[in-house]
């Protein structure tokens, strides 16, 4: 008997049995998978972007991982980044080799000993690789045991015959172990694919495969919400199988099933797709590496990899497998309406008649559901229904009705009958299986039986004879059932339940579907479910074909896969009415034209939820631009029909609009879904596919395209009417302005008001349109017509595909019309390419609109079918652009026609395209693309440029502080897609190819950038962003930011585009100043070339060249600019570069730009008026200042480059100097003559004479006694000026300068060597007997040493360059050779070279000699003639090497600096330096003289143009040689030359070795009388002068100034060169022509005062006749200045002693002011050191005030005395008092007074009364007012003045002495004929007959008389106790006392009252 076992044992034999069990199975596990333990993982680092998750996004611990799995581990913070991944050696190898095909290769795969993830791993699988075509590759892995499910499609045959891979476009690499797949592309070896970076898997459930990509543009899979087409990288899961479920945001698995993604490579548009062929559940998976990885539950890894050059084509490879898509019906294109649940029949009519009543166009009606009995398919609830699907079609309508799969499971329900008889249904364990469908319980068809296929027709047909429908609306087809499964619970195995799940919808695979283990006849539902909507599409496509016969069907599918295209459209399923969805469904829409199924549409304004009117607006506005334009919604929610918002609200207006555009432009839509059922191109396209090249388009998803050319532009986000736009890089024209726009590659802020969305042309397309109707049925009948969308080119191409719109086998028969259109050369040809279709309509194309049209066109002419046709009538817009031809009748639709036009160009219009060759013929011109017009008319060109543009611009950023825009060659290789003609397969390099530049290499690549500097001033810079070009390395003074406030700006810039330019509006006016929208913009490596329009024809400005006019022609008029030694000469390129001119517009403002650009270049003037510059190399740096004076343009301008340097005050008295003094004794004699003659003069210069053999830095044994001479004159207040020049003989044996300097590096060389570059300047050979008898350049060959040449760029250089100087000045090695200048003058700086280039010649022949040779001196001999090689190298500050191709007219400018600071530093005093070449900014350290002028008028008459450009240029210490350089002064001239040079800022005469003296004293007495008087008046001026300079050097003011600086309001101002200003209030009219006494002047509105008769009156603005006698020049003070002025003495050291007066000349109000800067005249940087003297003078109101602005420098011990007051212009009443405030202390001082000439002269030099204390003079008029009528004015005509003068011999007769004690000035006749004295008696008498004598006595008494008689010719006496300044002028009724005068025709004496105060 058995016993009861105990608890305990009970509980052992359980824990028994538990670990036997447990061991049995731990040793199960270890016979499974004997090799587990075995495999060891390798765990490299492997980047976090790179690693494959091993769990397939499970969650699992470390733990699990290592041991378990055998992954690596690496724990991370993100929780997306995999931390279970796997190793490198996991997954398969290759076990038996590659084995070669027919078609390609196979390879036996072996699995790797590793764990298993899910179980049934298949050990053993198989690789086939087919090389199908050039651009596709399959590579499939299957079971290599046994047969797995495939998917059944039809497209996929099996390929038959041999591959050839002689033209493959990629290769195939294959790895062994472990074993992997690399697909590369052959032309760019980029790995496209590669498998390497995660294993394969291949279990029976779980296959997986990942790849790395070329790039994260990665685009397609579906069917998802993706927000954006772009993908994102980030470690995004996307589950593919398809779904009935809610559209909405997040991993969620839709009604589709799309394996297809297309991945960008690059900018260059190569792209390449991929295909997995399966349609089981899956995921992807993407991540940054970047990679993808597909995890699939079933089937096999069946890939295809299609290539492409452009996105296009890879969607072309694509389509080719699994099928273009339908072409469509055109009605189908037309606007559809639906929605669920009408309410019956009434409700759909009346929805029907409101928007037919409402105008909408409309096409489409459709039922849903509700249209059924009982929902179930084939039945219809209503009997009036079939009534009214017949009304429709009456009207034009089509109806469309819905079907679903759910059949009702009901044995009376015949559809089921029938089903069932055919046993079509789906099967489940227990018969057919029984789910949930919209009728009730419901089986469903099995459309993968053929017999299905037939009872599906078999209904339709049935159906369709009792309802007539027009096309099938096919929903619930995913499969989706209402049950989860089906009636019966879904069994628990590894179909329902498989080991892996992806990241579907609920993680359920019969989730609203179908168990997966049900059975179709294909399979089971496991494998069949993605491609059940893809099936029952395709039977429906079987069932329509039968019902409609010859006509084309129409089916809308939810549910699509690979393929679907073919049959179906899409709509995108049961969206909700929300902003979100109404964004979200563009991108689907770009990803479902990626798939294939271009038909495609979201349901306009939501399926579910109430819309907003401002939502359904906005959505109807997008959706008319959908492919599939659809309106509908769900049941209970509003109406949602265009018409249901009532008859005026703003949704149905702008729905109408926006539908119309839609039926307007079908035909071109037509016409891209014909291109993608023949070629397979998208339909809705995204920007990138288009514009690849561009990075900004590869993101954009709210936007897109209608084929490659009409831009789409929604509002998607609520309450808002500006839209962030991209707008690619083309032109753009708006659909309603047709204007385009002006933007171009950027992203903008588009303004869309409610009613607006965003429509735009692309320019190079041609639309066909037709006039719209409210049915395509009637619209059809509408005429045709074209718009044409010109492009840069005035080209444009389209097509028309044209057909009866219903035929199903119009293609395959060519039952159509194939139209080409293009446009080239003013001419639209429209070929017919297929024309075997009849329109019964007749139509004919009456409208024909061109867009773009940048020119007026004529001549139109017509022809069709080469008939010409009449009645051709256009009009023209100019402000639009847009030209419409109308009056068409004859162009009939299926005929070839062409349309021909002129466009003329004005002369004026012309800009010269071959401006290198004026020879180049017709045949060169026009392959240069160029038009060509034969003229005789001199200057206009034959050969001129069309307006076509060679840049566009693009991404135009307006910031508030300037502008960014880039540009791009509009035929370059970033453009040539984007600006290729529609349906071009030429590729893009094709275009550049086609189109060489001219002149060098094109840049492709620019950039614009504008910056607001300040309020009047910006800068605008061309540039190339991606390769650095050389830059002018010249500091300019901006901001380190801009300033000021946009509201104040002068100025307002636009970039313009199609063509490009820069248009700058000055504000106040709204005149345009700067627009260079122009034709011939050409950026090229050596050739630059921008043209502007001009405001008006007055420029001044640019330099240095000789102008015959200060206002520059400009009729066809070319100016060079190079540095060059070059003496003046008419067009010649002189010493210094200046591209800067000063422009003055309509109104008298004026406004100044500087090119910063230092090469070669030339610049055009033309009389359109417009400017063109041409230049060979640098930038386009622009800066302009808006004045908007003249003056300020001058003031901001040298606020810009850099303020002049302050000259010291003895460099403003007279200078000598000569090229040619033998030796110092000739000097020391000069100077002795000079003193003897009481000239003034101040400063000595000293030629190359003074150096041994020319060489720098030595002196010549004539010359040993130069320092002590220099010495001595110095003490008598005399300062000295050297010459300097840069080149340095290296053919000297002890010479420092040069081996100094070569020790340093300091000299030029060629490029990449140490080797100096040699040329031959002045110095001569040692040791060398030179024969200057023969000509120079025998010289030069024979006599002259080889040169080295400072580099003045470098670091380096300058100090050496200042030791040089320094002992120079202070010799440390022979002290007796020291020369202690003041000054520096250096020349030959251009750098001159007497040899071509170098000794040994140049060998860069495309530096000296460019493409373009601008119009230079040399244009004949290279840019090398007369200077160095180009190719010389030169070192910048930064280290930065440069040629001297850029740099060469720099060389001037970097000279100059050094040495100014050199002559500052070794004399410790200001200096000065007088340099011959110059460029912007120069005058900061230099003067500039007007280089070796000839004694010629000529050349006097155009100094004084020199001078006025040269104050323009920021450089107003500049003269001419007085007298002339070269050629033998002649008498007349150089008088008058000395006259005029006495008031040159820097006054010297100086002439050259060879030609005659020419200096005052080498004439005669009369000469040197001349010379003295005028320079008296010089000096006496000075304080003027001097504070004219300080106000240039402190604010930029202009010294020198043409009048119109002064009167710009006076538009005769603005050509007058032959007077000019010193400063606002001296007008000097010289005497410019021989053989001249009187001078026909100008006299601006003002008050005039002749300075030597102190006489004064109005102008109005008039010209008068001034009298000049040899002796004199006319100087006039402007009324309302007042002047500072002192007695003048024989140098400045001396009259600075002397005592300082002031000229206040009143304005008509009584009113003057004026200035006086004073300081040591010769310290360095007073101003800047505040070591001066600064008083401003201000008269009104009979009151002279004196205000101390600032002083630092007058003191009691250092005093400014003042002896003299001149007042003129007083009341015409005597002064009985003047008051003088002194110190705070009022007293009387004596005075003259003179009514008639109305004038006050106040003495003060009784005592010392300092300038900086006397603060206010008043006077007081007392007594009757004196008529002036007295003051002759001989009027001959009303703008003409005459005195006439006695004078009529032009040389002197006698000869006037003046004593060395004069203290005034005095200016005589040439022919004295008086006899002055001045004595102690106070009576004076005057006695004049028509030979007049007289003597003047001035007595004690009060009273003058003064009588008027006959008498002889005498002799004129000044003695040496003149008390006052006196002027002697010799008119026919005139004669003076020296304190006062007037004319007089009253034999009656008058009396003149004299006061003196004690």
């Amino acid at each position: 008997m058995a016993r009861n076992l105990t608890v305990l044992e009970v509980l052992l034999l359980i824990f028994f049995l538990i670990v036997l069990a447990i061991d049995t199975f731990l040793l199960l596990l270890v016979l499974e998978n004997p090799s587990d333990a075995q495999f060891i993982p390798q765990c490299p680092e492997i980047p976090e972007s790179e690693r494959i998750d091993c769990v397939a996004g499970q969650v699992v611990t470390e733990e699990v991982c290592r041991w378990q799995y055998k992954c690596c581990w690496k724990a991370v913070p993100s929780i997306d980044v995999p931390r279970c991944f796997f190793p490198r050696n996991w997954g398969y190898e290759v076990s038996s080799g590659l084995k070669n095909t027919s078609k390609g290769f196979t390879a036996q795969l072996k699995r790797l000993p590793t764990p298993s993830l899910f179980g049934d791993d298949i050990s053993d699988a198989l690789l086939t690789a087919e090389y199908q075509t050039p651009n596709r590759f399959r590579f499939k892995i299957t079971d290599l045991n046994n047969i797995r499910y495939e998917v059944p499609h039809e497209n996929i045959n099996p390929s038959d015959g041999t591959a050839n891979t002689s033209d493959l476009s990629y290769h195939v690499k294959v790895t062994d172990k472990p074993f992997s797949i690399k697909i590369i592309r052959t032309s760019s070896k980029r790995v496209m694919l590669d498998t390497s970076i995660g294993p394969l898997q291949f279990a029976q459930q779980f296959l997986q495969l990942s790849v790395r990509l070329p790039s994260a543009n990665v685009y397609g899979l579906g069917e998802h919400v993706h927000q954006q087409y772009r993908h994102s990288m980030a470690w995004k899961t996307w589950p593919i199988f398809t779904r009935d479920a809610t559209p909405t945001q997040g991993p969620i698995n839709l009604y589709g099933a799309h394996t297809f993604f297309l991945c960008l490579e690059d900018t260059s548009g190569a792209s390449f797709g991929v295909f997995l062929m399966n349609s089981n559940a899956m995921e992807v998976t993407l991540q940054p590496a970047p990679a993808i990885t597909y995890r699939t539950i079933g089937g096999i890894l069946d890939f295809y990899v299609f290539l492409g050059n452009t996105p296009e084509q890879v969607i072309q490879e694509y389509l080719e497998l699994v099928g273009r898509p339908f072409l469509p019906s055109y009605w189908s294109l037309g606007f559809q309406l639906s929605r669920r649940d009408y309410g019956g029949i009434e409700g759909l009519k009346e929805v029907v008649h409101r928007n037919l009543r409402a105008g909408i166009p409309y096409d489409v009606q459709y039922s849903d559901v509700d249209y059924m009995d009982g929902k179930k398919d084939f039945t219809f609830e209503s009997s009036d229904l079939p009534n009214f699907t017949n009304t429709l079609h009456k009207d034009g309508l089509k109806y469309v009705i819905i079907m679903h799969p759910g059949i009702l499971h009901d044995s009376s329900y015949q559809p089921y009958v029938n089903g069932n008889k055919k046993r079509v249904w789906i099967s489940g364990d227990n018969g057919f299986l029984i789910g949930q469908g919209y009728p009730g319980q419901a089986v469903f068809p099995d459309y993968t039986n053929p017999a299905c296929t037939e009872w599906w027709t078999t209904e339709f047909q049935e159906f369709h004879k009792n309802l007539s429908f027009d096309g099938v609306w096919i929903d619930m087809d995913e499969v989706s059932s209402f049950l989860e499964g089906s009636d019966h619970e879904c069994e628990k195995n590894s179909w329902n339940f498989p080991p892996f799940t992806p990241r579907i919808l609920d993680r359920l695979l019969f989730a609203r579907t179908l168990c997966m283990d049900a059975e179709f006849y294909g399979g089971f539902h496991y494998d069949i479910h993605s491609i059940y909507g893809y099936l029952m599409a395709r039977a429906t496509d079987s069932a329509m074909k039968k019902v409609f016969s010859n006509m084309r069907n129409f089916i809308l599918s939810r549910s699509t896969f690979a393929g679907s295209g073919k049959f179906a459209a899409h709509w995108l399923g049961d969206n909700a009415a929300t902003w979100d969805d109404l964004r979200w469904s563009i991108s689907s829409i770009l990803e479902f034209n990626l798939f294939g199924i271009p038909m495609v549409g979201a349901n306009i304004c939501g399926y579910t939820k109430n819309v907003t009117e401002e939502l359904c607006r906005r959505w109807m506005q997008l959706g008319a631009f959908y492919p599939l334009s659809r309106n509908h919604n769900g049941p209970g929610f509003r109406d949602q029909d265009p018409a249901a918002f009532g008859e005026d609200s703003q949704l149905l207006i702008s729905s109408r609009n926006y539908l119309t555009i839609r039926y307007r432009l079908l035909p071109y839509l037509y016409t891209l879904f014909f291109r993608a059922h023949t070629l397979g191109e998208t339909v809705a396209r995204p920007l990138v596919h288009e514009f690849y090249q561009d990075p900004a388009t590869w993101d954009v998803h709210e936007q897109f395209l209608w084929g490659p050319a009409l831009l789409i532009t929604p509002v998607l986000y609520e309450g808002v009417d500006r839209v962030k736009a991209y707008i690619p890089d083309a032109i753009w024209y708006d659909y309603d302005t047709e204007i385009a726009i002006g933007w171009r590659k950027q992203l903008v802020e588009m303004l869309l008001p409610p009613d607006k969305i965003g429509v735009h042309f692309r320019g190079g397309y041609i639309f066909p349109t037709q006039e719209p109707n409210t049915t395509t049925t009637t619209s059809r009948k509408n005429p045709l017509g074209l718009t044409i969308a010109l492009d840069h080119r005035r080209q444009a191409k389209g097509e028309l595909y044209w057909d009866d719109g219903v035929s199903a086998d119009a293609v395959t028969e060519k039952k159509y019309i194939l139209y080409d259109f293009s446009v080239a050369s003013n001419h639209l040809q429209a070929t017919v390419i297929t024309n075997n279709y009849m329109d019964t309509d007749n139509l004919t194309f009456t409208d024909i609109r061109i867009l773009g049209m940048d020119k007026q066109p004529t001549n139109f002419t017509a022809t069709v079918e080469n008939h010409s046709i009449s009645n051709l009538y256009f009009s023209y817009n100019a402000s639009s652009k847009t030209v419409v031809i109308s009056g068409l009748t004859n162009l009939i639709l299926g005929k070839n026609f062409s349309i021909k036009w002129d466009l003329p160009v004005s002369d004026l219009e012309k800009f010269n395209c071959y401006p290198e060759d004026p020879t180049a013929s017709e045949e060169t011109c026009r392959q240069r693309g160029c038009l060509w017009e034969h003229t005789t008319a001199p200057g206009i060109p034959a050969c001129f440029y069309d307006t076509i543009a060679n840049y566009a611009a693009s991404n135009i950023q307006y910031l508030p502080t300037g502008i960014t825009t880039d540009l791009t060659h509009l035929t370059g290789p970033e453009s040539a897609r984007a600006a290729s003609p529609p349906w071009d397969t030429q590729p893009p390099s094709a275009a550049k190819a086609a189109a060489p530049g001219p002149l060098s290499a094109e840049i492709g690549s620019l950039r614009l950038r504008v910056v607001y500097h300040t309020e009047n001033m910006l800068q605008f810079k061309i540039y190339d962003p991606t390769n650095k070009r050389y830059e002018v390395p010249v500091p300019l003074n901006t901001p380190p930011s801009p300033v000021g406030s946009p509201e104040n700006r002068l100025y307002e810039v636009k970039i313009q585009t199609n063509p490009f330019g820069i248009q700058i509006r000055r504000k106040s006016s709204n005149s345009v100043i700067w627009d260079s929208q122009l034709p011939g913009f050409i950026f090229n490596d050596q050739f630059l070339s921008i043209s502007t329009r001009l405001p008006s024809w007055n420029i001044y400005g640019f330099g240095e060249s000789e102008h015959t006019s200060f206002r520059r022609n400009i009729s066809w008029n070319t100016w060079g600019m190079f540095a060059r030694d070059e003496p003046p000469g008419y067009k010649k390129n002189s010493y210094g570069v200046h591209p800067y001119y000063m422009g003055l517009e309509a109104d008298g403002s004026a406004h100044g730009v500087l090119l910063l650009n230092s090469n070669a270049m030339d610049v055009t003037f033309q009389p359109t008026p417009a400017l063109t510059y041409r230049i060979t190399g640098g930038i386009l740096d622009f800066y302009m200042v808006l004045g908007p004076t003249p003056e300020l343009v001058v003031q901001q301008y040298t606020e810009l480059i850099g303020r002049p340097a302050m000259v010291p005050y003895w460099a403003l008295g007279f200078q000598l100097s000569r090229y040619g003094y033998q030796n110092d004794t000739e000097i020391s004699d000069l100077y002795d003559k000079m003193m003897a003659a009481q000239i003034p003069y101040d400063v000595q210069h000293v030629d190359i004479d003074y150096m041994d053999r020319k060489l720098d830095f030595t002196l010549s044994t004539h010359f040993q006694n130069l320092g002590p001479l220099m010495e001595r004159m110095k003490k008598n207040g005399m300062r000295f000026i050297l010459i300097l020049d840069p080149a340095i003989s290296g053919n000297e044996t002890r010479y420092l300068p040069f081996t100094r300097g070569q020790e340093s590096n300091v000299f030029i060389t060629w490029p990449n060597t140490s080797d100096i570059v040699w040329g031959k300047v002045w110095p001569d050979l040692p040791n060398v007997n030179v024969d200057e008898s023969l000509d120079h350049e025998t010289q030069v060959k024979l006599y002259r040493a080889h040169v080295a040449f400072p580099d003045f760029l470098r670091n380096n250089t300058a100090a050496w360059w200042k030791k040089e100087i320094k002992e120079l000045y202070v010799n440390p090695r022979e002290p007796v050779k020291s020369l202690k200048f003041d000054g520096l003058w250096i020349d030959m700086n251009e750098p001159s070279n007497f040899v071509d280039g170098s000794v040994r010649g140049c060998s860069d022949e495309t530096l000296n000699n460019p493409p373009y040779m601008p119009h230079l001196e040399s244009r004949a001999k290279g840019l090398s003639s007369k200077t160095l090689c180009m190719e010389s190298e030169q070192i910048l500050a930064d280290g930065s090497r440069v040629r001297h191709y850029d740099v060469h007219s720099l060389y001037g400018w970097s000279q100059t600096r050094p040495t100014y600071e050199a002559v500052q530093e070794v004399t410790g005093q200001r200096g000065v330096v007088i340099t011959r070449s110059t460029f912007p900014s120069s005058g900061r350290w230099g003067g500039h003289w007007l280089g070796d002028n000839t004694a010629s008028w000529d050349q006097l008459r155009k100094s004084i143009i020199g001078m006025m450009e040269f104050s323009l240029f920021g450089i107003p210490y500049t003269g001419a040689d007085i007298c002339g350089f070269f050629g033998d002064a002649e008498y007349e001239m150089c008088a008058r030359w000395m006259q005029l040079g006495a008031f040159y800022p820097f006054s010297r005469n100086h002439n050259t070795i060879g030609t005659r003296r020419q200096d005052p004293v080498a004439w005669n007495s009369s000469f040197e009388f001349y010379s003295r008087d005028v320079l008296q008046t010089r000096y006496s001026l000075l304080p003027y002068l001097y504070t004219l300079m300080h106000k240039a050097h402190a604010e930029g003011s202009a010294v020198v100034r043409p009048l119109l600086h002064e009167f710009s309001n006076d538009s005769t101002t603005w050509d007058i060169d032959h007077q000019f200003m010193l400063g606002p209030a001296i007008l000097i009219s010289p005497v410019l022509d021989s053989g001249t006494f009187d001078v026909h002047a100008y006299f601006p509105r003002a008050r005039w005062y002749d300075y030597s008769t102190e006489s004064g009156d109005v102008s109005t603005g008039e010209w008068r006749r001034l009298e000049a006698p040899l002796h004199h020049i006319n100087l006039h003070i402007r009324g309302g200045y007042i002047l500072p002025w002192q007695e003048p003495a024989m140098n400045t050291h001396s009259s600075r002693q002397k005592f300082m007066g002031l000229i206040v000349a009143l304005d008509d109000k009584g009113e003057a002011e004026g200035q006086l800067f004073w300081d040591d005249g010769h310290s360095i940087d007073t101003y800047e050191n505040g070591n001066y003297f600064l008083a401003n003078f201000t008269a009104a109101q009979n009151i002279l005030q004196i205000q101390v602005m600032h002083n630092k420098y007058l003191s009691d011990s250092n005093p400014l005395k003042v002896g003299y007051i001149k007042i003129w212009g007083i009341n015409s009443t005597y002064v009985s008092q003047v008051t003088v405030t002194y110190d705070n202390k009022q007293f009387m001082k004596s005075f003259m007074s003179d009514p008639y000439k109305q004038t006050l002269t106040i003495q003060l030099t009784d005592e010392i009364i300092s300038l900086q204390k006397l603060t206010e003079v008043t006077w007081i008029h007392g007594g009757p007012v004196v008529p002036t009528t007295l003051m002759t004015t001989m009027l001959l005509h009303p703008s003409t003045f005459t005195t006439k003068a006695t004078t009529t011999t032009p040389f002197p007769t006698s000869t006037t002495t003046a004593s060395t004690s004069t203290a005034f000035p005095i200016t005589t006749t040439p022919f004295p004929t008086s006899t002055t004295e001045v004595t102690s008696s106070t009576t004076i008498t005057d006695s004049t007959t028509p030979f007049p004598t007289s003597t003047i006595e001035v007595t004690s008494s009060t009273t003058i008389i003064v009588s008027t008689t006959p008498v002889p010719t005498s002799t004129t006496t000044a003695s040496t106790s003149t008390a006052f300044p006196f002027t002697t002028t010799l008119l026919t009724t005139t004669h003076y006392s020296p304190f006062c005068y007037y004319y007089s025709t009253d034999p009656k004496p008058h009396s003149i009252n004299f006061h003196k105060f004690s």
